[in-house]
């Protein structure tokens, strides 16, 4: 469980807030995606959260811990976050050593380090460039192989802050299958800072950041059926509410399963 309570961020030499008294309860196994527009505070929360930034005020504990200086090396071994650029988390000189290079900190032995590398390797897709250069490999490969390094130290709860917006299409599904997968197969708790639709609505829980504040948290279905919140937080609608939209004799829906039913009607 993360609580976070009473939040607040303000940038040095900044008039306002950034994050503006902010309290939130996240559930241990939970796939969370944060939505909202450009300078709305979603990702100065997830620095707040990795501990990368310090609060200006309020609490943030996780499983119990609260985030501050003096225990600020357990609350990094708890959460792990894969950023947006996968060139700044690049160490090792090849993909192997780069998802080693966690984990050699923890003292282990070769044998041991070796089979981890290649059990996240595995579950990313990327088993057979554990030689290669990490410079010489794709946007979307780039990524799988920050999200093994993450896994790799195998913290309980993973933030990716906006890791598909520099991919093409077909990278961005390859990532949303990964984190679906990691979703289904542990109770790890997965935090998704994002723009894009479509992954949201593959989470449990939406919450909604619009001015440095949370304005809603709920299912996919309940917040995008919201027009309210959609145009204070600015969100696009996803690519299946927009094709259902220009289907005659089709209600509008977020849901793949009900269009196909609308669709299988018009027959």
């Amino acid at each position: 469980m993360i609580e976070i309570k009473n939040l607040y961020f303000k940038y040095p030499g900044a008039e306002k807030y950034a994050l503006d008294d902010i309290n939130l309860d996240i559930e241990t196994g939970k796939y969370i995606a944060i939505l909202g527009h450009n300078g709305s505070g979603k990702s100065t929360f997830s620095k707040l959260l990795s501990a990368i930034y310090k609060a200006s005020s309020g609490k943030i504990i996780v499983d119990g811990v609260e985030i501050n200086p003096e225990n600020i090396s357990e609350i990094r071994r708890m959460i792990g976050i894969v950023f947006q650029n996968p060139d700044n988390q690049f160490i090792g000189s090849t993909v192997e050593d780069d998802i080693a290079f966690g984990l050699e900190n923890k003292k282990l032995d070769y044998q041991t380090m070796r089979k981890i590398v290649v059990k996240y390797a595995t579950a990313v897709g990327m088993e057979n460039y554990l030689e290669r250069e990490p410079q010489n490999l794709s946007g979307g490969q780039k990524q799988r192989v920050a999200i093994a390094s993450t896994l790799a130290l195998d913290p309980q709860v993973i933030i990716f802050d906006e890791i598909t917006s520099m991919l093409d299409p077909r990278g961005r599904v390859d990532i949303y299958k990964i984190i679906h997968n990691l979703h289904k197969s542990t109770n790890k708790t997965l935090i998704s800072i994002t723009h894009d639709m479509d992954e949201a609505l593959l989470a449990d829980i939406l919450i909604v950041f619009s001015g440095g504040k949370v304005i809603a948290k709920g299912s996919p279905i309940e917040i995008l059926n919201n027009k309210e919140i959609i145009e204070i937080a600015k969100i696009d609608s996803p690519f299946i509410y927009k094709l259902s939209e220009k289907i005659k004799g089709v209600k509008p829906t977020y849901d793949e399963d009900t269009l196909i039913e609308e669709l299988c009607k018009l027959k």
